[in-house]
Parts: C-alpha cells; structure tokens; sequence
C-alpha cells in the first residue's frame, strides 16, 4: 500500500478491481486529489531495460518507474507504448497510469547482481518519473539511491518540479557518481504551454527550476523540443526561450521541430483541429511524407536556431539534426553523465564531436 491517502477518509481514496489483466497487478486505485487519473500499482519482476541492439543511443539502460503520464503533453512520442498494455494512445496515456511501487527495491536487486557493470542509466526516457504521481509514491529517492549506492551513473529526464524535492540527494549522489540533468522546456508562452502540456509545471516554473539546480552546482542541459511549426518556431518565440534558458544558466540546449509518429500524429492533429483549425492544412502538407516535418522547413529551422543558440551563448552545446530519427534523443550538454575521458560538447577531442545517438 503506498498511498499516502491511506491516511485520508475512506471516501477520499477507493481502490478498485483491475479492468485490465496487466502483469503483477496489485491494485487500481482512484483519488480526489488527481481527478481523473487512474493509478494501475503494480509490482515487477524488473525494472532495469536494456536498450536494443543496434540503437544508437548513447546509454544502453534505463528505468521508466512509470508507464502514461499525467503531464498529457499532446505532442508526445512515447503515446504509442502506451498501447502495448491494452490501453489507448490517447486519453487513456494521460489518465490511466502504471505504477510500479517496487522499482527501487528491485532496481537495487538486479544492480547488485555480479554480471553488472555499472553502465550509465538514463531515467526519463519514455515517460516523466517527477511527474505529480511522484510526490505521492516517492519512488525516485529509492532509485537514485540503489544506483548511488552500486556506483553507478545516471542521468534524470523530466518536465516536473518535483525534481527540486531531491536536489540535496542527487547533490550527494553527484559526489559519488557522475550523473547528468536535463530539463524538458520548448517554450515560454503560458497560455500556449497550458494548451499543449496541460498537465506540465509552467515554464516559468520549469526555468527556476534549472537555476534551483545550476545553483546547487550541478549540470542542467535543456531539451527545447519539439519546435511546434507556426506556434513556437517564430524569432520572437525562439529568442525568448533561448535568451531565458541563458538567463536560467543551462548548460547547453538541443532543439528540433516536432516529430509525429503513428499515435501521437493522430492525438495531436485532434488537439490542433480544436486549437488552430487554419493549421491543420498545412500540418497535412508539411507531414505529408511521414513523422519528419519536410526536409525544407527543417533546414530553415536548422538556421534559425543556430541564430538565436550563437546569440545567446549556446554555441557549441549541440548541433541541429537533420536525421529527425534522433530529434527526441539529442541530448544536450551536462544531460547525461560526464565521461571521466570525454567530455560531451567540446570541440577539442575527436571522441567529442557530436555524436550520433539514436
């Protein structure tokens, strides 16, 4: 039982027999304080994913203690897993949650395990572990803790402000392994961010969270993506974000423009028929051979975010890719854990040019 709302009336807090035959369930649970989510707890036999062969990221595990996500960004790439457990691509991503209550115990389990070698871990990958199911389940803490304590590097992903809660932890945890930070922000517009990410912290929130960690003395790349076409790809948009990344003092910052693979293409055009119905001609044309936005319009994007990262010191921190495979996993500068060899972003080491990573 890991509710907190154990504590709260029983009308508050009603747990209910599963509608869905998911591995290890244990219980669903529905709350007041997140109408309209539903929490799917379930316990796991693993937690640590080895990424497939053949990819090229540049980390080959990760952990994802959560499975769909609160934060409903309507753009988001990760829609499409949500249909490998029976549920929907679409509401049901941003409302029915699975919760793997046991990730730290079993993460610890498998790190202690004498075939492990302390590879880096990337947490943040297919869903947000900080997001609002966080402040009740608390499963982050346990994680960075089991891979603290086994020595090895990780790097965290995320949109939400519940980070901040475990700033003293991964301060301490910085002092035993490398570890690496990245903040997930695109745009500085609120009412915008309320339409697209309504579930998200705002971007004023999310920026004073990458001070809160730059002053703490840790590393905070910024993934400014996706670029959304006629709503956040204008100079003005683009100096304001990058000018207040600057500001916020991120590390480095990777932009690129909106990719709209199968289920997330089809959420999100629904989203942008209600929103900005005048769009959705050109979103037809400037998608019409696939997920990738067409080479054109993504070479003048190319430019004009080369522009605003030189004004705004960014130079260098990563370049724009034209491959748009990679533009969900193009991680910025002090995103992932630093090499005790190579440091990633710097020009002086052939081993340091820009890598591939997808």
């Amino acid at each position: 039982m890991r509710w907190e709302t154990q504590e709260l009336a029983p009308e508050k807090a009603a747990a209910v027999p599963a509608l869905l035959p998911l591995a290890g369930l244990v219980r669903t649970v529905s709350t007041p304080d997140f109408a309209g989510i539903t929490f799917h707890e379930v316990v796991s036999k693993s937690v640590l994913n080895k990424v497939a062969a053949g990819s090229k990221m540049p980390f080959s595990w990760t952990v994802n203690p959560y499975r769909g996500c609160s934060h409903a960004c309507v753009y988001c790439f990760a829609r499409k897993s949500h249909t490998y457990l029976d549920f929907d691509a679409g509401m049901d991503f941003d409302s029915q949650v699975v919760v793997k209550i046991n990730a730290g115990e079993i993460l610890r389990k498998e790190l202690a395990k004498s075939t492990w070698c302390r590879q880096h871990v990337a947490l943040g990958t297919n869903t947000d572990p900080y997001q609002r199911a966080e402040g009740r389940y608390k499963l982050m803490p346990e994680i960075i803790n089991a891979l603290t304590d086994s020595g090895t590097p990780f790097s965290i992903l995320t949109k939400g402000t519940l980070l901040g809660r475990d700033i003293p932890l991964l301060k301490a945890a910085g002092q035993q392994v490398s570890i690496g930070m990245g903040i997930s922000l695109a745009l500085t517009d609120e009412a915008l961010a309320h339409t697209l990410e309504p579930g998200t912290p705002s971007p004023r929130a999310r920026l004073a969270l990458i001070s809160r960690l730059r002053e703490a003395g840790l590393p905070c790349g910024v993934m400014a993506m996706p670029i959304i076409p006629w709503l956040t790809d204008s100079a003005q948009a683009l100096d304001a974000l990058f000018g207040a990344l600057a500001t916020a003092g991120a590390t480095g910052v990777s932009a690129g423009a909106l990719y709209l693979r199968p289920g997330t293409r089809e959420w999100f055009m629904q989203w942008l028929a209600r929103e900005h119905p005048a769009l959705v001609g050109r979103y037809r044309r400037l998608y019409s051979t696939g997920p990738y936005a067409q080479k054109d319009y993504r070479q003048w994007l190319a430019g004009r975010i080369n522009y605003f990262k030189a004004r705004h010191g960014f130079t260098g921190t990563d370049g724009f890719i034209h491959d748009a495979r990679t533009e969900e996993s193009r991680y910025p500068a002090g995103s992932l854990p630093e090499d005790k060899t190579v440091r990633f972003g710097r020009k002086d080491s052939p081993a340091a040019a820009e890598p591939t990573l997808f």
